[in-house]
């Protein structure tokens, strides 16, 4: 069977008009799906607001539905619902109470000993509880004397702001806010000016950012070659050769090898010294006596005599 587009259409309307009437509830607090009774009451005040609880025992079985005044008796009747599981007599007492110090109002049912039930739409006779009366006696009263000094300190406060508003002073709303107009403007300007700025030298902003590049490309290039070139492994080379020198060099110090004895055993230093004399000597005699070490310049022989000497005859 083949369901037509009308059918589809209004099904689909009356499941969202079903689904908005639900939410609607919802919102409101009522609950659809639960089964209650509704019982009426009423009071010389009205203190409560919808969906105040409905408890017994402290606990909550239902809730106020409705809060209607009665022209005829000049009372506040109250309906209010409860849950069907909950059987309580109809001699039992509604009784008015304050829930505390900022949650308003609410109603306890009072049970009496009697099995006669209370039925749906039965009235219940109320009461309130004791010292809650004064208290809403002298609200109610009290409510112009409170109303009159609220009006005249709003009309203090107006007053204060108009005389504010016309002060053409320094001290002025006025002239505040042309000062802060006047900030306001320059913050434009001065937003404008950047952004020609920046519009003017976007071409070298640029140029920056292509240098930035190819000097950051450049380290990059350089970190791989460093990298490639084995650098730890010179390093450790270099280390090497340092370990060897220090060995070598304390060896000399504690008079190891040639010139650790050199250096340290003074009469080696001291025969150095000796034949670096003598054949310094030599030389000097061979430069002023060639033909005595030369035989082919002469045939006689020349005794050697120190340069000392030599020089002393002369």
């Amino acid at each position: 069977m083949k369901i037509s587009r009308e059918i589809k259409t209004a099904v689909l309307v009356i499941g969202a008009i079903a689904l908005f009437l639900f939410g609607m509830s919802y919102l409101k607090g009522i609950d659809l799906f639960s089964s209650k009774n509704i019982f009426y009451t009423e009071f010389d005040y009205n203190a409560l607001a919808p969906s105040a609880p409905v408890t017994i025992k402290g606990n909550k079985v239902g809730k106020v539905e409705a809060i209607t005044y009665d022209f005829e008796t000049g009372k506040t009747r109250v309906s209010f619902s409860v849950d069907q599981r909950f059987k309580f007599s109809r001699n039992s007492t509604i009784r008015l109470y304050e829930l505390g110090l900022m949650g308003g109002n609410g109603l306890t049912i009072i049970p009496a000993k009697d099995a006669e039930y209370a039925e749906n739409q039965d009235f219940l006779k109320s009461e309130v509880e004791e010292g809650l009366v004064k208290s809403l006696t002298s609200n109610f009263s009290g409510l112009s004397t409170g109303l009159d000094a609220t009006l005249k300190k709003a009309d203090t406060l107006l007053s204060s702001l108009n005389v504010l508003v016309k002060d053409d002073s320094e001290k002025g709303l006025k002239n505040a806010i042309a000062e802060l107009n006047g900030t306001i403007k320059s913050f434009k300007s001065l937003s404008y000016s950047l952004n020609k700025m920046i519009s003017d030298d976007s071409s070298k902003l640029n140029g920056m950012i292509v240098n930035f590049s190819e000097t950051a490309a450049s380290f990059k290039k350089l970190g791989d070659t460093l990298n490639n070139a084995n650098l730890g492994e010179t390093v450790a080379g270099l280390d090497k050769t340092l370990n060897n020198l220090n060995t070598v060099l304390s060896g000399i110090e504690e008079g190891k090898g040639t010139m650790g004895k050199l250096m340290k055993d003074e009469k080696l230093y001291n025969n150095f010294e000796a034949a670096a004399k003598e054949l310094e000597e030599l030389l000097q005699d061979i430069k002023l006596h060639p033909k005595r070490y030369f035989r082919v310049l002469s045939k006689k022989e020349i005794p050697y005599v120190k340069a000392v000497d030599t020089e002393l005859k002369k």
